[in-house]
This record gives structure tokens, C-alpha cells and sequence, in this order.
């Protein structure tokens, strides 16, 4: 394999692919590390725990140290998926890290953050099979901060930006496997900033597509390149949800098992015509869901406490 930089004229290059089939990645997050210990100053406590040794996957748990100090009622749990086009960061960049610490003590929930494989080393659907990797160990878990502290019966799956992608197309394979994950039992799905594309340009794409902010148009169409199947176009379902034939039979599964879908966006970001037609489809095709857009960019809830804060409140009513 030749030396070959992603596409679309990023500068600097996101990655560049290495003749040995590895590849050097150019943009970097700061990472956070665990904060387990009770007698820490941190209001939410945090751990990692491996599934999969041979994949490098596992989960990051955040729970709300006050549930040690005086036990209540068991909490929902949020199985969270972070962004990064698919390609970047994990369960341990600060950004996901402090985002999932906010939402655990905002939401009084045990939030499991997901490290999932990136591609291109590992192209979709691999994020997708260890999102439902994760599921499947949560309701056999014996750790003791699940079986202690949460309501299995109480489950949301969210995620942010590709992570919200990730998060739809586990629910789509969830829904068909309702007794195989039993207790869990998952109630809704929160899409934050969805990452979602198509190859025929949008108004807010055209309009939006070099706003100066971590997500432009061409570092899109980079991603994409790099972590949808090798040959397929951005009209492949991973990407555009709304292409395909079967769309009436995965709208018709999510339907059927009662799940309500919460989309949430910004006027800014450039995907904001995609997330509000797709928010479109699911009301178009019977699927209960609430939509919540407002002013900003396109992840900005991670930067902005603010902003988070505002989310929660809208989220807390809608896990009600």
C-alpha cells in the first residue's frame, strides 16, 4: 500500500495511511485518566473495565460518587458512544471524559462510555459490532458498580456526533435482539450532533462547509473515506440513513418495540439539514421522537458547560 493522506485537501492531513497498513494520526486529544478512588475530589467517580483484550475494547464507567456515600434507588444508565468520525479520540479523551462525568452527575445516572476500534485500521461495521459487544456484556456483567448502583430496566443509549451514528445503527440491531439482552432493557435513543452524510450537497453543507470550527465539509468527506467499507459511496446506509430499500423495515423494528428517539442539533453546524430531515423520517414513519436545536456548533456542549447544562435539563425531561 502506497503512502496516502486523507482526502479532500485537509491541511494538515487527519492521518496518513503507512505502506505496513498502519497509520499515523495527526490530530491528537488530550486524554483524562480514571478517577476510582472514593476519597478523590471529583463528584463522579470513574473506571476502566476491558471486554475484548484481542480488539482493544472496553468501557470507562462514571458514577456519581454521592450513590456510594448514601445509596438511593438504582439510576438509569446511559451506554454512551463518543465522536471522532469514527477515526479519533476514545472512552479516555478529556473531552468525553468530563463530558460523561457532567452527564452522570447532571442526570443522577451510571453513564458507560464505550471504546469502540477505529477505522481505517478497522472500517464499519466494526464500531457497530463492539457497540452491541458492549450491550451484551453490560446485562451479563458482575461488576459491581452495574449490579450495585443501576436499574437495567432504565437504559438509554446516546452518543455524540459518529458516536450518535453508532448509536442509531446499535439500536437498529438491538431491536431485533430484545430477548438476548435481557434485563437490559433499553428505552429511548439520544442522537447528539448525528453524524450523518449523503453525496449530494445540502444548503447548510454548501453554506456552513468551511466555518473555521473541528468539523468543515472536507474533513467529512475524510472521514467517511476512511471508515465506510472500502469502495462504497456516502449513499451507503452507514452513512445516509435515508438510502436504501430497507428503511421501512428498520423504522417498522424501532416502531414496534416502543423506543423513543430524542435528535439534538445546532443551527451552525453544517449536518444541521441532515439531523433535522432525519428527526423528519422518524416522524414520517411513525417513530415517537423529540427534537431539540438551538444556537452554536457542532459538538458544542462538549466545550461549552453552559450549553451542556441546557442539554441535560432537556434530556432529564426526556428520560422521564
Amino acid at each position: 500500500m502506497s503512502d496516502h493522506q486523507s482526502p479532500a485537501g485537509d491541511n494538515p492531513p487527519i492521518l496518513v495511511l503507512n505502506p505496513d497498513g498502519s497509520c499515523t494520526r495527526f490530530i491528537s486529544f488530550p486524554c483524562s485518566p480514571p478517577t476510582p478512588d472514593q476519597d478523590s475530589d471529583t463528584p463522579v467517580l470513574s473506571k476502566d473495565v476491558a471486554i475484548d483484550d484481542s480488539n482493544k475494547t472496553g468501557v470507562r464507567i462514571h458514577l456519581p460518587k454521592e450513590t456510594l456515600i448514601t445509596p438511593v434507588a438504582k439510576l438509569p444508565l446511559i451506554v454512551y458512544y463518543h465522536g471522532g468520525g469514527f477515526i479519533l479520540m476514545s472512552a479516555s479523551s478529556t473531552h468525553t471524559h468530563n463530558f460523561c462525568n457532567q452527564l452522570a452527575s447532571h442526570l443522577h445516572a451510571v453513564v458507560v462510555s464505550v471504546d469502540y476500534r477505529l477505522a481505517p485500521e478497522h472500517r464499519l461495521p466494526a464500531a457497530y459490532e463492539d457497540g452491541m459487544e458492549a450491550l451484551h456484556w453490560i446485562k451479563s456483567s458482575k461488576d459491581p458498580w452495574l449490579t450495585g448502583f443501576v436499574d437495567f430496566s432504565n437504559c438509554y443509549l446516546m452518543g455524540t456526533s459518529a458516536g450518535a451514528n453508532l448509536a442509531y445503527h446499535v439500536a437498529v440491531r438491538a431491536s431485533l435482539q430484545l430477548h438476548d439482552l435481557e434485563p437490559l432493557k433499553i428505552k429511548g435513543v439520544i442522537l447528539h450532533h448525528l453524524f450523518i452524510g449523503g453525496v449530494e450537497r445540502t444548503g447548510a453543507e454548501i453554506r456552513l462547509a468551511d466555518t473555521g470550527g473541528m468539523l468543515t465539509l472536507s474533513r467529512c468527506d475524510a472521514m467517511w473515506d476512511l471508515s465506510l467499507p472500502v469502495g462504497s459511496s456516502r449513499e451507503h446506509e452507514y452513512c445516509n440513513p435515508m438510502a436504501g430499500g430497507g428503511l421501512d423495515d428498520v423504522m417498522g423494528g424501532m416502531k414496534k418495540v416502543g423506543w423513543r428517539v430524542m435528535v439534538t442539533g445546532c443551527y451552525g453546524d453544517l449536518l444541521i439539514d441532515r439531523q433535522m430531515g432525519f428527526a423528519k423520517m422518524l416522524e414520517l414513519k411513525g417513530v415517537e421522537n423529540e427534537c431539540f436545536f438551538g444556537e452554536g456548533y457542532h459538538g458544542i456542549e462538549l466545550d461549552d458547560e453552559l450549553k451542556a447544562k441546557e442539554l441535560f435539563d432537556v434530556i432529564s425531561k426526556f428520560m422521564l
